[in-house]
Order: C-alpha cells, then structure tokens, then sequence
C-alpha cells in the first residue's frame, strides 16, 4: 500500500514534496481563510459562544465581532521575534531563550496559608465533627496535615518549569505540524482573567499529552502557570513527584474515605483550604471533565466533578466573589499516544515508561505523518451567574425504567412528559460533602460544560475520512468521487455551525488525510490512473468508528430524527428497504414527536450530552426543524422527501453502532450467564460482540465501552438488576424480562431505530 501511494505522489515532483507538505500544513494554517479555504469560500463560522439562556449577561459582555476577524496562530512557532534579541546565534537559540523569558510567579508562603485557614484550624482544634479534639497530640495532627498537603502539591520551580517549557517546545515540533489557537478565543481568556476572578478551565480528555499541552499554550500566551488537576491512577509516584512541581495537583485517596472518618474529614479540609488558596491567588486552575483516555466507564470524570464541586463550594461560601468557567476542548488528526489496544487502562504511567513512550511517539513520526492539534478555548462565563439562572431549570424527573418500561413490554403507548434522570458517574467523597442542591449543580454544570467543549471542537480531516468510509463506502470508493464527497460533507459540517480543523488544497488534503490512515485503508491502483480506496476489513473498522463519533454532534439532531422516521416507518417499508419510496409518505407530527422521545431517552445521556436548561420537547422541536432544513421533510404535509434517500440512510448509520450494541445486547440476554459481576457480564457480551462481528462482518460495535453502556441503560431500563455481592455488585435479569416474549420485545424495540 505504501508504494502505491507513493507512485501517486511522487511520481513526478518527488523534490518537491516535503516543500508542498510544508505550504500546505505550514504556520499560516488557518489566518487567512479566505484564500486558503476551498469550502463555502468564506470565513469559518466562531464557535464556542456560551449559553444566552443561563448566562445571558457573560454572552454580551465577553463578546465583540471584532475578535471573529482575528484568525489564528501556531503556539509551537517560537521564532527570533519572539524573543527580545536578535541576531544570528538568537535564531538557534531562539526555543532556550523564549523560556527563559516567560513570567512564573512564585508562592512562597501557600503552605502556611493554607495551615492557617479557618477549615483546617477547625478540625485541629476540635470544634468541626471527627476532627483532632482535645485527647490528641496537635503535633502529630499538624504532621499530618503537612503529609497531606504534600500530596496534593508543591511549589511550583520556577527553573524547572523553563527547561521542562523548552525540551516540550522541541518535543511538540518533533511531533505535530501545528498546535493552532484562535487568537480571538484567546483575547476572550484574557478580557475574563482582567476582571480579577480566578479562570477555572474545564477540558475534555483526548490523550496523555493534554495535561502538558494545554498548561504550555496558556503560559505561551502570558496567563501564567496552569495548575492541573491530575488523576493519580495514571500516575507512579515518581512521575507524580516530577508533575506537582511543575505545577500539577493530587485528590489525596484520604479525601474519599467515608463522610464518618476523622482521616476524611481531616483530609477534606485540607483540600478545601487547598483550593480556596489557589482560587485566592488567582492562579488558572485545569479540571478535566471526560475520563482519561483508554478508562471504560462513564464520560463524565468522578474526579473532574470532584475538583469542580471544589469550586462551587469555594464560591458560595465567598472565598472569592465568582469565578470565570472556561470550556476548552483538544482536537487531533490523530492522538499520537493511542495504544494499540487503546481500550485497556494500562498501568499507571512511570518516568521510565514515559520516556520510552515518548521515544516511541518520536520514532513513529515522520515528516509526512506528523498531525495537527486545533485546541479550542470557548467564551468564559461567569459560575454565579449560572448558578443563580440554571436553578429555575430543575424540574422533576423520572428514572429510565418509569419513562420506558411500560412502552418496551406494550403495557401503555403514551410517553410521560417528564424528563430522564440518569447518572452513570459515582460521586466521591468531597462531593459527597456537599449538600444534595450543590452536588445536583455540579452534575449538571459538567454537563453543561462538557456540551459546550464538544460542540466548540473543530472536526479533523481524519473523523470526516473515517465517517466517508465508514457508513458510505465501506466496499471502497474511487479517489475521484471520495474528493468530491469529502468536499460535500465538510460543507455541511460548516453549515451546522461546527469548525473544521484544516484548510488548504482539496486534493491534498484527501491525499494527506489517507496517509495518516494507511494503516486502517487499502489503495488500488485502477487501468484508467484513478485509485480505489477500500477500509482494511476486521480492527480497522473499529478504530474508524472512533474516529468517525468525533463527527456525531453535528449531525445528532438528524441522525435521532432521522431514526426516528425509520421507526415510524418500519412497518410500512420491508426492514432491508427499498427506501426510494414511491410516492409520498405522510407523517403525523405527533407520532414523530413520540418516536423522537423514546428514541431520545433510550439513548445514554453520555452521548446526547443535553444541556440540562433544554427539555426534551425543546430537542425534538429542534430536531423536526433539522430535518426540514435539510430537506428530508417537507413542513406543509410533513412527509417524507423521497429524492434524499441516501442522506437519510447517511444519517441513520451514524447512530448504528450504538444501536447495533445495543440490539445484541439484547439477544445475548437469554445466553449470557447470569447472575454475574458486572465486569464478568461485560467480558461475556463483549465477546458476545466479537464472535458475531467476525460472522457477520459489522466491527464498528466491537466496543467495550459500547457494552458497557448497553449494560447500564438495561440495568436503568429496569431489564437488568443490582444486587450486593462478596465479589462487588451482582448482576441478574429482572422478573419482568426472564420471559423470552418480553426480550424479544425489547429487541424489536431497539431495532426499529437500527438502519441495515
């Protein structure tokens, strides 16, 4: 495959390639889009504008259509003027000398302060429950109290952060083409960090390298050193050792010990007073709000809530007046980092094992193959105006099973018209603390949040190729055509209000984007020139699938509609097609309205990603308008357009991977061995999944996570139920669905949705 694609590209220019490379992924990526952008051929639309419902008064104030027509810059591009000198020897040395530039404020006296606060005195003396009270020795108390806060950090090193900023500098140019940046989402970042509030930066996680990345484009841009908030399970000690002094913080595993314990409670307040001096001094602080990568779970991070719960606690008490919420988001062609078999947690991350992983990642980057990283900074809004808003968008809910179980097993027909009440999440310790109103708020702020990261995340070239391959051209697809449907989608990606992450020359980039994914694509060489580009078959499959759910949020509100209409339609149409119907099919809107709601609620929020202040007749309302826009309906009969029909099987295959887990999920109900631990019944069904993968051809399910989530929906849907166990929660079907009738049900309700 290398050589075909190497006669391809080299053939007659084969100097000039690195040179074209270069042009095409060079610093200028990105600012001048006019020029550089083939699609729409006007400017990219500015993501990343925060809610106008819950934070109207952060949505005016944050903003100027100024910052629009700013464009963008490559944080890695450190060049002579970038430093203070010039001169022949300041070009080589121009990396050393900018780090030797940057402003690292020190705080000399955090730990004393944070000895001397009110939470920690209190619980030394004895006045707050389970703290040291008067029969024991203060000393050793305070001892430990120091022991803590050791653990949870140290004093940044002002020397040890520049040569750590310069050897990173390298690394990061070594290994990515770009680390774009908009400038006006920067200028957003700083007219929030001059109104005097502490900034709390709130990410996804996409790979090891963001909690290194995100702190080196923040100090590059003159905010100072980002305190991060690191999970321990990922780290050895001695890694951890090196990261707390370059600025990285540690929940102590004291601090989740029960509400009860004097060491918890202890341990609590040390970190409380923690973080109400880091909010204090006005140092940025770094919550990652999804798992690390390669975790199975759910999306939502315990940990990132935890520290989240930190900062709302700190807030209401008035430690500081407010602080400044910042979404932010990473994006890569591809994550350098991925193991190759990414979705198993390895253990946790040494010095030596880093080192030999950064070797590794150096070694496997080529000139040709380096990626590029779009990192994404959305408005800042303020943390008490959306406490004081959101609340007044609480209303009651109901769990999975009352919504849906009666609707699976043709008991009732009707939906309620209530909201679902699902969390997947476990709260810790510290956020256990917390009284029940606040831990709600920061259950569904990190929703919030993370809906606000995902949909400001530019799409790459790479999740556009795999989505291509995947759900339309899975048998292979000619060079020529896939130009033309690479061009298609990214226009209507655009058109949604997404970003992409690349510019330049249609044909380049497709050749580009191909070549990063060499390893998961076959190129044929036809008699007339053209290439056929086929998916390998088996593995590959899977790892496009990934790839191509980074495309999802454009098109979920058309892809839940339109499997809605493939349910209201499964009775009328033979389940394999043919969907060129003849004539004009006429839908009731209420009926839509209900195929929409269940669809919606069978669905794991951790994929919808609703924005708790929007209800779910909000969504649907939004979703039947999508599909007008998008012509697959007609408003004035709302029928069903027959000339899309192969958008519309587009659109149904994006959700087809969930489905599908879910339907087998639902077949292997009376094969699994039940009752069983919950990751003993995970094991079975993801084998489950593997063996019916290689019969029937259809890798994209062959998810972990994916069984995972079909597993929690069945136990929330009530199919499902949790017993304690001596080995941890037992697993084992409900009465209700012990009946093969009642799970045939279920399948057949699953599988309305599903698109062959």
């Amino acid at each position: 495959m290398d050589t075909m694609l190497e006669a391809r590209l080299q053939t007659k220019q084969r100097n000039t390639q690195n040179s074209r490379e270069t042009s095409l992924w060079s610093s200028s990526f990105g600012m001048k889009l006019e020029a550089l952008t083939p699609f729409l051929g006007k400017y990219r639309p500015f993501v990343g504008r925060c809610c106008q419902t819950c934070t109207p008064k952060s949505w005016e104030s944050l903003f100027h259509r100024s910052i629009m027509d700013l464009g963008f810059c490559n944080v890695i591009l450190v060049k002579e003027e970038n430093t203070r000198f010039r001169g022949w020897l300041v070009r080589r040395l121009c990396y050393f000398l900018w780090s030797l530039e940057q402003h690292i404020p020190s705080c000399p006296d955090a730990p004393q302060k944070i000895m001397e606060s009110t939470g920690v005195q209190n619980v030394l003396s004895g006045r707050d429950p389970g703290g040291a009270g008067e029969g024991q020795m203060p000393g050793l108390v305070k001892k430990e109290v120091q022991r803590i806060l050791a653990h949870i950090q140290a004093p940044p090193r002002p020397f040890l952060l520049r040569l750590f900023s310069w050897a990173l500098l390298r690394f990061l140019n070594r290994v990515f083409k770009s680390v774009q940046l908009h400038k006006g989402q920067m200028k957003m970042v700083h007219k929030a960090a001059q109104a005097g509030l502490p900034l709390v930066l709130l990410s996804t996680h996409k790979s090891l390298l963001d909690g290194i990345l995100l702190p080196f484009v923040l100090l590059s841009q003159g905010l100072g050193v980002l305190r991060v908030a690191w999970e321990p399970r990922t780290c050895s000690p001695t890694l951890r050792a090196l990261l707390k002094k370059l600025g990285g913080l540690f929940l102590p595993p004291e601090a989740n010990l029960t509400l009860d314990s004097s060491q918890g409670v202890l341990a609590r307040a040390v970190v409380h007073a923690a973080m109400e001096q880091l909010l204090v001094s006005r140092q940025p602080l770094l919550i990652f709000l999804e798992e690390p990568p390669g975790v199975q779970g759910p999306r939502l991070s315990a940990l990132g809530q935890t520290w989240l719960g930190l900062v709302v606690e700190a807030v209401q008490v008035g430690v500081v007046p407010d602080a400044m919420l910042v979404p932010v988001a990473i994006t890569y062609d591809l994550v350098p980092d991925a193991p190759c078999d990414a979705y198993h947690a390895s253990a946790p991350l040494g010095l030596w094992t880093g080192a030999l992983a950064v070797l590794r990642i150096l070694r496997g980057c080529s000139r040709s193959r380096r990626v590029c990283v779009r990192v994404h900074l959305a408005q800042p809004f303020s943390l008490q105006e959306y406490t004081i808003n959101a609340r007044s968008c609480w209303g009651s809910r109901q769990t999975l099973e009352q919504l849906l179980q009666p609707i699976v097993l043709g008991q009732c027909t009707v939906v309620p018209d209530m909201e679902k009440e699902q969390e997947w999440t476990v709260a810790t310790g510290p956020l256990l603390a917390l009284k029940e109103e606040n831990q709600l708020l920061v259950r569904r702020l990190s929703r919030h949040v993370l809906n606000a990261s995902v949909t400001s995340s530019a799409v790459m070239s790479t999740a556009i190729m795999a989505t291509l391959l995947l759900f339309k051209h899975q048998k292979g697809v000619f060079l020529s055509q896939l130009l033309g449907e690479f061009s298609w989608l990214t226009e209507e990606t655009l058109l949604r209000g997404f970003d992409v992450g690349f510019s330049g020359q249609l044909r380049c980039l497709v050749q580009h984007t191909l070549r990063l994914l060499q390893a998961h694509v076959t190129l044929l060489r036809v008699h007339q020139g053209d290439l056929l580009v086929v998916p390998r078959p088996g593995p590959s499959l899977t790892h496009l699938a990934h790839l191509s759910a980074e495309l999802l949020p454009a098109f979920l509100s058309e892809a839940v509609g339109a499997c809605a209409v493939r349910g209201l339609l499964a009775g009328r149409v033979p389940p394999e097609g043919p969907w060129e119907l003849q004539g004009i099919e006429l839908l009731s809107q209420n009926e839509l309205y209900h195929q929409i709601l269940l669809l919606l609620h069978l669905l794991p929020q951790d994929l919808l990603l609703l924005q708790p202040c929007q209800s779910s007749y909000c969504y649907c309302q939004e979703v039947l308008d999508r599909l007008i826009q998008c012509g697959l309906l007609v408003a004035e009969e709302l029928s069903q357009q027959s000339r899309c029909p192969d958008f519309f099987l587009f659109l149904c295959r994006l959700l087809s991977p969930l489905l599908k887990a879910f339907v087998q999920a639902a077949t292997f109900l009376h094969q699994g061995q039940l009752p069983d631990t919950e990751s003993g019944y995970t094991e079975q069904l993801f084998q489950f999944l593997q063996a019916t993968a290689q019969e029937e051809g259809f890798f994209e399910c062959v998810d972990p996570n994916l069984a995972i989530s079909a597993i929690w929906t069945f136990r929330d849907l009530g199919v499902l139920q949790q017993t304690p166990g001596p080995a941890g929660p037992m697993l084992y079907l409900s009465p209700a669905f012990t009946s093969w009738e009642n799970q045939e049900k279920l399948e057949q309700f699953i599988r309305q949705f599903l698109c062959s």
